[in-house]
């Protein structure tokens, strides 16, 4: 029962295969910029079409390409603040700041005891807030819930002077390792913290155990 907590959470919030296609259109960003005279509108027009091309693929496949359709709409948003300010660097200024605010969101979450692993996986599931009347799954999701606010402080603390140094290349490069891969370890290690945080004896995240009195 354990490694099926395990598969299933890490299914439910869209595995490998879709923090893979969020971070392809922006990779392709700073492919068209390179190949196109570090043309910003070039690199814009490329990222979309990568955006299209998987999203396509996806739907042939039978599969929702949900991490596709929001990955373009943030590299049609970024590039346009790119393209305002004229700086290639402030392509990656969005992300930075998105970061920075989930960051504090999901610490917030956890402090008030509204994890937000526990809404997400609790929405996704139809459980509105049932999961949250369950003590040991509440107490759970707020340890599990901790990666996340890992993932994004440390992304924020490696963009950070890297954009204030205009450092594009290592943007770049560091844009795609610290996306999918570390997406994938935080949803890997948040799956492995929610199971050991539950008693032997509960039925799994997508059983809440509500008292009586709460029902």
């Amino acid at each position: 029962m354990t490694d099926v907590r395990h598969e299933s959470l890490a299914s439910l919030l869209g595995g490998r295969g879709g923090a893979l296609d969020a971070s392809l259109p922006p990779l392709a960003f700073v492919a068209g910029w390179l190949i196109w005279n570090h043309s910003i509108g070039a690199g814009a027009v490329v990222a979309v079409l990568c955006g299209v091309a998987i999203g396509i693929f996806r739907f042939v496949r039978g599969e929702k390409p949900r991490a596709v359709v929001f990955s373009v709409l943030a590299v049609v948003a970024a590039s346009l603040v790119a393209l305002y300010t004229g700086r290639v660097e402030d392509f990656f200024l969005i992300q930075l700041l998105s970061n920075m605010a989930s960051a504090l969101v999901w610490a917030g979450s956890i402090a008030v005891r509204w994890p937000l692993l526990g809404v997400v996986v609790g929405t996704l599931l139809g459980q509105k807030a049932r999961w949250r009347r369950d003590p040991a799954l509440l107490r759970a999701y707020s340890i599990a819930s901790w990666p996340w606010v890992g993932q994004y402080a440390l992304r924020v603390a490696v963009f950070t002077p890297l954009w204030l140094d205009a450092q594009v290349y290592w943007l770049a490069t560091l844009r795609l390792g610290l996306s999918w891969p570390l997406q994938i370890v935080c949803i890997l290690v948040s799956g492995w913290m929610l199971r050991k945080a539950l008693p032997a004896d509960h039925p799994g995240f997508r059983h809440p155990r509500v008292p009586e009195s709460a029902s």
